[in-house]
C-alpha cells in the first residue's frame, strides 16, 4: 500500500516537473523573439547615426524603435496559466514524491532597468542614437544571461525527471514482486494439482468397482 501511494506521488511530480519544463519553454519562446527585437533596435540606432540621414528620417527609424520597444515591454506582461513569465520570481518545482524542491530562477523583464532604459531609447538624433546603441547592447548582455539561467532551468527539471522515469520503475517491480502473482510457478502448482486430482478420481472409481467383481464372482 505504501509502495502504491509513493508511486501515486510520483506521478504528480513528474507531471509537476513537466509543466515547469513547459514554463520554461514557453519562457525561452518569448525570449528568441525579444532577442529578434533588441537585435533590430540596434541595428536602428547605429542606421540613426549616419550622417547623410535627415531628422525626418532618424524620425522613422524612432518610429519603429518605439514599436519594438512597446513589443518587448508587452512580452514583459505575458503569463502561463496566470502564473507570470517575467516578473522574476523563483520557483519552487516538486521533484520528488517527498516533496523536495527544485528552486527555478526567474526572469525579470518586466522590472529590470536595463531593459525599461533600452526600451525607451531616443535615437532621433546622432547622440541620442549613440546612447541608445549602448543601452540596447547592455540590454541583449542581460537578455543572454537570462537566456542561460532558462537553459540551465530546463537541463536540471530534465534530470529530475529522468530520475522520476528511474524511481518509478524501480518501485513499480518491487511492488510488482510483492501483488502480482508468478504465473510460471503458478501454472505449474496448478498442473501438478490436477494431475493429483485426476488420479485420486481415477484410484476411487477404482476402488468402487472392486466390490461389484467379487458380487459377480459370488453369484
Amino acid at each position: 500500500m505504501k509502495l502504491t501511494a509513493q508511486l501515486k506521488r510520483i506521478d504528480a511530480a513528474q507531471n509537476n516537473v513537466g509543466n515547469a519544463v513547459s514554463f520554461s519553454q514557453t519562457q525561452d519562446g518569448y525570449i528568441s523573439k525579444v532577442n529578434d527585437a533588441f537585435s533590430r533596435m540596434s541595428e536602428l540606432a547605429v542606421l540613426a547615426q549616419d550622417v547623410t540621414k535627415t531628422t525626418s528620417d532618424r524620425a522613422l527609424y524612432q518610429q519603429e524603435f518605439t514599436a519594438l520597444g512597446s513589443y518587448i515591454n508587452n512580452v514583459s506582461t505575458k503569463d502561463f496559466n496566470g502564473v507570470s513569465l517575467f516578473n522574476g520570481n523563483t520557483l519552487n518545482v516538486t521533484t520528488d514524491s517527498e516533496a523536495n524542491t527544485f528552486s527555478m530562477v526567474g526572469i525579470n523583464l518586466n522590472g529590470n532597468t536595463t531593459y525599461t532604459t533600452a526600451t525607451a531609447g531616443d535615437i532621433t538624433s546622432i547622440s541620442g542614437a549613440t546612447t541608445a546603441l549602448t543601452q540596447v547592447k547592455a540590454a541583449i548582455s542581460q537578455l543572454a544571461s537570462d537566456r542561460a539561467n532558462i537553459g540551465s532551468n530546463e537541463e536540471s527539471l530534465s534530470y529530475y525527471n529522468s530520475q522520476l522515469d528511474s524511481l518509478k520503475n524501480n518501485l513499480a517491480s518491487a511492488n510488482s514482486r510483492i501483488t502480482d502473482v508468478d504465473v510460471a510457478t503458478e501454472s505449474t502448482n496448478y498442473a501438478k494439482e490436477n494431475i493429483l486430482v485426476q488420479s485420486g478420481t481415477a484410484m476411487l472409481a477404482q476402488a468402487n468397482s472392486q466390490p461389484q467383481s467379487v458380487l459377480k464372482l459370488l453369484g
